[in-house]
């Protein structure tokens, strides 16, 4: 998935046309969002947590190369917001409405 990380200006038409709703779609793109960030931050965090060292002591802290690659390639990855935007764009999200009962 090739996704330009740059700030663009989004058709507002299209984003609320799936849902007949902007506030709906916005809604749907903030929940993908969300589950895509705490994906990457778990896969992170495992990532990183090879290097954990249990020394507190600051002088044997040191500066590891792989850890320091693993976190800048995340930090150039795209932001979750504008993967879930894309996935919208492109229909490839599933959503649903909860069942409404009627209490009588």
């Amino acid at each position: 998935m090739a996704i330009n990380p740059s700030i663009i200006t989004r058709d507002l038409d299209k984003i609320s046309d799936q849902t007949g709703n902007l506030y709906e779609s916005i809604h749907i793109i903030s929940q993908r969002a969300k589950q895509i960030s705490s994906t990457m931050k778990e896969e992170l965090n495992n990532k990183l947590s090879e290097f954990a060292s249990t020394v507190d002591n600051l002088e044997e802290v040191f500066e590891n190369k792989e850890q320091i690659e693993i976190s800048k390639f995340y930090e150039r990855m795209p932001k979750p917001t504008t993967l879930a935007m894309e996935e919208f764009l492109e229909e490839k999200l599933y959503y649903r409405y909860p069942d409404e009962t009627i209490e009588e």
